[in-house]
Formats: structure tokens, C-alpha cells, sequence
């Protein structure tokens, strides 16, 4: 089928590109930057443009958005204008164009506030359930545009499935701290215990969303690893993590002290992907337990797709704290 990819010179939107055209759709790329997955340079927030797009398009794959990074480099309109307007743009011409499926990458940072635990409380068990009480101008666009969804299917039945992604970034955390504590590898490993999920895995939640969107009609989904912690664990993940991890991995200090690596002291929140298993039939190989294996037989802790699309990044410039600036 003939499908439509924004962002398509981004991370996610690569990745999309490229697995799309495997199982050999048609593949409309739009981004602002030339790649050699994008057939289409312009942006969404050009409505005109937007609509030359999509001419026999039947499914939206809607991965472009302003993301947390770019806080510190652009202003709230411009977040406004790019994860809102354009999200309504591309709803618009969908349904003019009529579109099967609208498919929109939000984020779990929607949560916001809601994942902070106070000092002294369990950490936070993060289920769809949770209501979002976002903290900064990302959080708020990317809530606001899956109303825009949720509207698109309750008055013009248009499906439309929410995918609310955990961290799959491969750069460096924009947190300056975590930057100096832990090499880049360690803490995206340690993440995959509650909050970060490969991009291979999240292409794969976007093709089973695309498949179900018409049975389904409206979800919002939580994308990231699955975790081996329970409820009962919350409490005790807040005051010594490392002990509640050896309780499921009891070989993991062991192999951490061959990388020289570190386990968190604390873990303030666990991400439950159970819903988008069940609805979706998604089943998520890279997990931490998958990573230590990988680490017990010395691979790359990438998945082949994530290796072939590279790091991208946020910024074009350098700035005096590293490659973020301070926000």
C-alpha cells in the first residue's frame, strides 16, 4: 500500500522508511531535511503542502514532532505550531484524502508531573491509567495533539492509534549528571529495566498498530520494554534498586563488574506495557534480560536496524555544556 512518513529523515522516521520499504510498500517520506528517505522536503505546518502529499496515501505513519531537547532552542510557538497545528494539518488532509489510519508517535513525557515520586514514596507504576499532568511546552503539544486524534476518530471515524514511546534515542542523555555518572551505554541498558525500549521494537509496535487501527479505532499505548518489576516492588526500587534487579538477575553484578559498569541506586518509576501487548499483539525482544545475554556473549547491544540508522541528533550547533544546551 501507499504509505505516508513524516519525519522521515529522523530517527523513528528512517527506521519506518526503511522497514516499510522491505516489506515493499510505497513509501512517502516528508521532512524538512533531504535524506534518502525523504521524497518530500517541506514541513507540517504547510497545509497545502501536507495535502500534495497525500494523494493515495491509505496509512499516516506521523513521526515529526519538536522534541524535549529542542526546549531550550526554539520558542513555545514554534512547538505550537510544529506538534500541534501540524498534527492537525496532517488530520485534515488524512480525512480529505481518505486516509484508513492515522498512526501518531506521542511520547510517555505526556506524564509529566504525575511520574515524580515524592521523597519517601514508591516509585511510580506508569499505566495508561495514569493521568497526564505534563511539565513543560513538549509534553503539553504532544497531550494536545493526541486529543487532536482522539477528536479525528470520535466525530469523523477516522482510526487513529496513539503510541506513546519511551526513550529510544541513541545519543547521549540531555541531563548533564547522568552524562557524567554513567557512560552512554550503561544507563540506556540500566533504562531498559523501566524506561527505554529499542527502535526495532517500536517499529515494530507501529506496524502492528497500523494493522489493528481499523479494529481497534482509538487507543492510546504505552511503547517500552517490558519490565521484570511488580507493584510490590515500588517501594523498595525507590531506596535500593540494585538489591530488587539481583532478585531477577542475580548474575547481573556479576556481569556489570566486567564492563565496569553501575547499577542505579534508585528507580523513581516503571513503565507497563501490558495494554499494547494484549491490543496489539506486540512482544517486545529487547529487554534488559536480552541485554545481558547480549553482554554475556560480547554483541552489540543495538539492534541491527537502530545500527544501520545511526545517531541523528538534535542540534546543528555545539554549545558550552556538550551537545545540549542548558534550558
Amino acid at each position: 500500500m501507499k504509505v505516508l512518513v513524516t519525519g522521515s529523515s529522523g530517527h523513528l522516521g528512517e527506521a519506518m522508511a526503511r522497514r516499510l520499504k522491505e516489506l515493499n510498500h510505497e513509501v512517502i517520506g516528508l521532512d524538512l531535511t533531504k535524506s534518502p528517505f525523504t521524497s518530500h522536503v517541506g514541513s507540517i505546518t504547510d497545509r497545502s503542502f501536507v495535502k500534495d502529499c497525500m494523494e493515495g496515501v491509505e496509512t499516516v505513519f506521523h513521526t515529526a514532532t519538536l522534541h524535549k531537547p529542542h526546549v531550550a532552542t526554539h520558542d513555545l510557538q514554534q512547538f505550537i505550531d510544529t506538534n500541534i497545528s501540524g498534527t492537525l494539518n496532517l488530520l485534515q488532509e488524512s480525512l480529505a484524502a481518505g486516509v484508513k489510519r492515522f498512526i501518531f508517535t506521542s511520547t510517555t513525557s505526556v506524564f509529566g508531573e504525575a511520574m515524580s515520586a515524592p521523597a519517601g514514596s514508591p516509585a511510580v507504576w506508569v499505566t495508561e491509567a495514569l493521568v497526564p499532568v505534563p511539565k513543560n511546552i513538549y509534553g503539553i503539544t504532544k497531550l494536545a495533539a493526541e486529543e487532536l486524534c482522539q477528536l479525528f476518530y470520535r466525530k469523523y471515524a477516522l482510526p487513529c492509534i496513539v503510541l506513546r514511546t519511551s526513550r529510544f534515542f541513541p545519543e547521549d542523555d540531555d541531563e548533564k549528571g547522568k552524562r557524567t555518572a554513567f557512560s552512554g551505554e550503561n544507563l540506556k541498558t540500566n533504562e531498559f529495566l523501566f524506561r527505554r525500549v529499542e527502535l526495532e521494537d517500536v517499529v515494530q509496535a507501529q506496524l502492528l498498530a497500523a494493522e489493528k487501527a481499523q479494529d481497534l479505532g482509538f487507543g492510546k499505548y504505552i511503547i517500552s520494554a517490558t519490565s521484570p518489576f511488580l507493584p510490590e516492588d515500588l517501594a523498595a526500587l525507590r531506596t535500593n534498586a540494585r538489591q530488587v534487579v539481583s532478585k531477577y538477575f542475580p548474575d547481573f553484578q556479576k556481569v556489570y563488574e566486567g564492563q565496569n559498569w553501575e547499577m542505579l541506586a534508585e528507580i523513581d518509576r516503571v513503565y507497563v506495557n501490558e495494554k499494547a501487548r494484549a491490543a496489539l499483539g506486540w512482544e517486545p525482544k529487547y529487554d534488559f534480560s536480552h541485554l545481558l545475554e547480549l553482554l554475556k556473549q560480547g554483541n552489540d547491544l543495538q539492534s541491527p536496524l537502530a545500527k544501520l540508522v545511526g545517531s541523528k541528533g538534535y542540534h546543528a550547533q555545539s554549545f558550552s555544556e556538550g551537545p545540549y544546551p542548558v534550558d
